[in-house]
């Protein structure tokens, strides 16, 4: 079943609308975002620290080509992999996006699980954001356990389809795994298992090798579940504490329909996820502020 929907929308309005689409790593906001692009005629700001830089497409889940469905997107791949990336060259480059995608009639849609980058965005008072911009905030949920599960499954994926050698082409056995796109959750992980392959000369080594890599791979996985775990504290954070008006979807049933490769996964991520999301954004585009 495919749903259809009307866009019926009067944007009567003083502040500039930006949406924001929010959550934890794996829970769908970026296919969320780009599904209210093409629906609103929006463009996507990514917001993510380590999707920012160049390389390791596979470690940091950049959204492919084909995924965009020709969607614009923004400030993603774009910073040297050696390079830092300040939440104030963050805040100076999403301005420019937000005015540049505006200015051609467009709808911005900031995404990104570093809510570090968008409290800094929104809350900063020399940039005074609220002043300027009328904010909608979404955030796609989903149960820990459901997501924990998925998160696992999501690693095995990334590692059949390349991510050891996606990360074993950029190793440096003297790297330091604290500043640019190395702080990405699989690049630290894998390590050791490299550093040893490179010196690998015995039957022994080899067999210390395999045990490395499945160490790794779970190591990623734990170390992903604690993203997680994070991402969501903070986003309750921004919501208890700062009183940002936050829009929650839930999407636990989305993601336990897809690990079972139920055939009404898509139909379900429609009624769940999607369809209350544009309700909540024509509400948001339609109110006069």
């Amino acid at each position: 079943m495919n749903i259809v929907y009307t866009r019926v929308i009067t944007m009567n309005f003083n502040k500039k609308k930006v949406v924001f689409v929010m959550g934890a790593t794996a829970t769908g906001k970026t296919k969320l975002s780009i599904d209210l692009a093409i629906h609103f005629s929006g463009e996507a700001i990514n917001s993510d620290k380590i999707q920012v830089y160049k390389g390791l497409d596979i470690a940091t889940n950049k959204v492919t080509e084909s995924e965009r469905q020709g969607v614009p997107h923004h400030l993603l791949g774009f910073v040297d992999p050696e390079a830092d990336y300040p939440v104030e060259e963050f805040c100076e480059h999403a301005l420019r996006a937000i005015d540049k995608i505006i200015e051609n009639g467009h709808l911005p849609i900031i995404v990104g699980g570093s809510n570090t980058y968008i409290e800094a965005l929104v809350e900063d008072s020399i940039i005074n954001f609220r002043a300027n911009y009328d904010c909608c905030f979404l955030w796609m949920d989903v149960d820990p356990l459901v997501l924990y599960k998925y998160v696992g499954i999501r690693v095995d994926k990334m590692v059949e389809t390349g991510l050891v050698d996606e990360v074993r082409d950029m190793f440096d056995p003297n790297a330091d795994y604290n500043r640019g796109i190395r702080r990405s959750i699989g690049a630290p992980e894998l390590h050791e298992y490299l550093k040893l392959e490179s010196n690998m000369k015995n039957e022994t080594t080899n067999n210390n090798k395999e045990l490395l890599l499945k160490k790794a791979i779970q190591e990623t996985k734990d170390n992903t579940c604690k993203l997680v775990d994070k991402q969501v504290q903070k986003i309750k954070r921004l919501r208890n504490e700062l009183g940002w008006k936050i829009h929650r979807i839930d999407a636990t049933y989305v993601l336990e329909r897809r690990m079972k490769d139920a055939e009404d996964a898509e139909d379900a991520w429609e009624e769940v996820v999607l369809k209350p999301g544009v309700a909540i954004v024509e509400d948001f585009l339609n109110k006069i502020n």
